[in-house]
Protein backbone atom coordinates (compact mmCIF):
# COMPACT_ATOMS: atom_id res chain seq x y z
CA UNK A 1 0.00 0.00 0.00
CA UNK A 2 1.34 3.42 -0.96
CA UNK A 3 1.65 5.89 1.91
CA UNK A 4 0.56 9.31 0.56
CA UNK A 5 2.05 11.01 3.62
CA UNK A 6 5.51 10.00 2.40
CA UNK A 7 7.74 12.82 1.22
CA UNK A 8 8.21 16.47 2.06
CA UNK A 9 5.11 18.69 2.14
CA UNK A 10 5.38 21.77 -0.07
CA UNK A 11 3.35 24.34 1.81
CA UNK A 12 0.32 22.05 2.27
CA UNK A 13 -0.39 18.47 3.31
CA UNK A 14 -1.69 17.55 -0.14
CA UNK A 15 1.26 18.78 -2.27
CA UNK A 16 4.42 16.74 -1.72
CA UNK A 17 7.89 16.09 -3.07
CA UNK A 18 9.95 12.92 -2.85
CA UNK A 19 13.54 12.44 -3.94
CA UNK A 20 14.75 9.52 -6.00
CA UNK A 21 18.45 9.55 -6.88
CA UNK A 22 19.00 12.93 -8.62
CA UNK A 23 15.32 13.56 -9.33
CA UNK A 24 12.41 15.10 -7.48
CA UNK A 25 8.96 13.60 -7.85
CA UNK A 26 5.99 15.88 -7.20
CA UNK A 27 2.55 14.53 -6.38
CA UNK A 28 -0.86 15.75 -5.26
CA UNK A 29 -3.01 13.93 -2.72
CA UNK A 30 -6.79 14.03 -3.15
CA UNK A 31 -8.13 12.40 0.01
CA UNK A 32 -11.78 13.05 -0.92
CA UNK A 33 -11.25 11.19 -4.22
CA UNK A 34 -8.95 8.58 -2.66
CA UNK A 35 -6.32 9.35 -5.30
CA UNK A 36 -2.68 10.33 -5.59
CA UNK A 37 -1.60 12.10 -8.79
CA UNK A 38 2.03 12.27 -9.87
CA UNK A 39 2.24 15.78 -11.31
CA UNK A 40 5.89 16.06 -12.40
CA UNK A 41 9.49 14.89 -12.20
CA UNK A 42 12.40 17.33 -12.26
CA UNK A 43 16.01 17.86 -11.36
CA UNK A 44 17.24 20.15 -8.61
CA UNK A 45 17.93 23.07 -10.94
CA UNK A 46 14.32 23.12 -12.21
CA UNK A 47 12.77 22.60 -8.78
CA UNK A 48 11.18 26.03 -8.22
CA UNK A 49 10.00 26.38 -11.82
CA UNK A 50 8.34 22.96 -11.61
CA UNK A 51 6.63 23.77 -8.29
CA UNK A 52 5.32 27.07 -9.67
CA UNK A 53 4.01 25.35 -12.82
CA UNK A 54 2.20 22.68 -10.79
CA UNK A 55 0.57 25.40 -8.68
CA UNK A 56 -0.67 27.09 -11.87
CA UNK A 57 -2.28 23.85 -13.07
CA UNK A 58 -3.86 22.68 -9.79
CA UNK A 59 -7.43 23.07 -11.08
CA UNK A 60 -6.58 21.21 -14.30
CA UNK A 61 -4.99 18.32 -12.36
CA UNK A 62 -8.04 18.03 -10.10
CA UNK A 63 -10.39 17.91 -13.10
CA UNK A 64 -8.29 15.16 -14.71
CA UNK A 65 -8.27 13.08 -11.52
CA UNK A 66 -12.04 13.51 -11.15
CA UNK A 67 -12.53 12.30 -14.74
CA UNK A 68 -10.37 9.24 -14.10
CA UNK A 69 -12.04 8.38 -10.80
CA UNK A 70 -15.53 8.75 -12.26
CA UNK A 71 -14.89 6.69 -15.43
CA UNK A 72 -17.28 3.77 -15.71
CA UNK A 73 -14.63 1.29 -16.85
CA UNK A 74 -12.41 2.26 -13.90
CA UNK A 75 -15.28 1.62 -11.49
CA UNK A 76 -15.89 -1.81 -13.07
CA UNK A 77 -12.29 -2.86 -12.41
CA UNK A 78 -12.72 -2.20 -8.70
CA UNK A 79 -15.83 -4.40 -8.39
Amino acid sequence: MFNPEYGTPLGTRWFRESRFENYRIYYLIYEDLQAVYMAAISGKKDQQKTINTIKLFLEFFREEVEKLVNRDDFQDEEA
